[in-house]
């Protein structure tokens, strides 16, 4: 049934907006469903039952009993709004979705059609048929196949730029009510997954420096362990930590404090390969780098351009104890192949020389002397 076609397609918005509690969504949704003359009532409800929105005809309808024993297994439909929360975890129920018939409007269609089958003889029923089937296929099938066809070319990540079909002398009926809530309904869609995919950006970015925050890299970092570990890979960690930063934000103040956290963040990111390594801000003035597919000795070469390109910023810092210049120190840690080591340990050895680093005088890369 169309109806049911209809609440299938707009399942996944509607979770979207039960999950997140929008009721701006839901209201689109919910309307979209409703400006279709068969539907009296429609309501969207979160998994508490609270309503985030709804929609019914002010005008009451006395029901008869020919058409309760016609319609009345057709009026209700209801479907519960699972959402997709994550690869890891089963869908959830998140709300759900209910709506009612006109049943007037069903009586109606239901008595026009009995009464010009009655009315008719055998040979104008014949020739009816037969007009009827034209005018179906030309006006009913074709537009729903260019509906249909349009529905199978929309791509699932961009769903709000669907081939909306144009159906001449169908902008007032049913056909063209559909296509206008396909069309307002997917909109509502793709402005959803944007939002989630801004949510879930925001979610794993640091908000002062714009680089990944701890909890990305901690995932990050474990998938890239295991991927080194799958492919027998090298993998190389950088810890780096700004050298006398308490002391620069005591006398210049946090503000420019602020100021130089980006600016280390951005010279960092200008010696790593965007589509590979990973730089992370670990908490305060500490930084983290994963380097995948890198050696030991590769690994190096990046952190001296690290430490380099920070110097080179030349932001000032006359409290320093080693430069007058903000500088940086790095521990270095490697993992090859043929010496494998497990994840916290490589992160422990990295932690372990870059304390070595600032115990030797700061400014300065310190590693073992083969990988870990």
């Amino acid at each position: 049934m169309r109806i049911a076609q209809q609440m299938a397609i707009v399942n996944g918005a509607a979770a979207e907006a039960a999950f997140q509690l929008n009721p701006v969504l839901a209201h689109q949704i919910a309307h979209g469903l409703f400006s279709d003359e068969v539907v009296a009532w429609v309501i969207i409800r979160d998994d508490f039952g609270r309503p985030l929105a709804e929609f019914n005809t002010a005008e009451q309808v006395n029901s008869t009993w020919l058409s309760q024993y016609l319609f009345s297994d057709m009026l209700h439909h209801q479907a519960a709004l699972e959402y997709f929360i994550g690869s890891d975890m089963p869908e959830a129920i998140v709300g759900e979705i209910e709506l009612f018939l006109a049943e007037d409007y069903l009586a109606q269609q239901f008595l026009a059609r009995i009464y010009s089958v009655v009315g008719v003889s055998v040979l104008e029923a014949f020739i009816l048929s037969l007009l009827v089937i034209a005018f179906f296929h030309v006006f009913i099938t074709r537009p729903l196949l260019k509906v249909h066809e349009a529905i199978t070319h929309t791509d699932p990540t961009r769903p709000g730029q669907w081939p909306k079909p144009s159906l001449r002398g169908h902008r007032h009926d049913e056909l063209g009510h559909l296509v206008d809530s396909l069309d307002h309904l997917l909109k509502a869609f793709q402005q959803g997954l944007e939002q989630r995919d801004q949510l879930h950006h925001l979610s794993t970015m640091d908000g002062l420096t714009g680089v990944a925050n701890r909890r990305h890299f901690d995932e990050f970092y474990q998938r890239h362990w295991e991927l080194a570990q799958q492919t027998q890979q090298p993998l190389s960690v950088i810890f780096i930590d700004i050298d006398n930063f308490k002391e620069f934000n005591d006398h210049y103040g946090h503000a420019m404090g602020d100021d130089a956290l980006r600016a280390v963040s951005n010279a960092l990111n200008q010696c790593l390969d965007p589509t590979r390594d990973l730089l992370a801000r670990y908490g305060g003035e500490e930084f983290v780098c994963v380097l995948l597919g890198k050696h030991h000795d590769n690994a190096v070469q990046v952190a001296n351009c690290l430490r380099e390109a920070v110097l080179s910023l030349a932001i000032p810092h006359a409290y320093s104890s080693t430069h007058a210049n903000l500088t940086v120190s790095m521990g270095v840690s490697s993992m090859s192949p043929g010496l494998p080591v497990s994840a916290d340990a490589l992160i422990q050895h990295a932690d372990q020389h870059l304390y070595h680093a600032k115990r030797l005088g700061r400014n300065r890369v310190e590693t073992c002397k083969r990988p870990a």
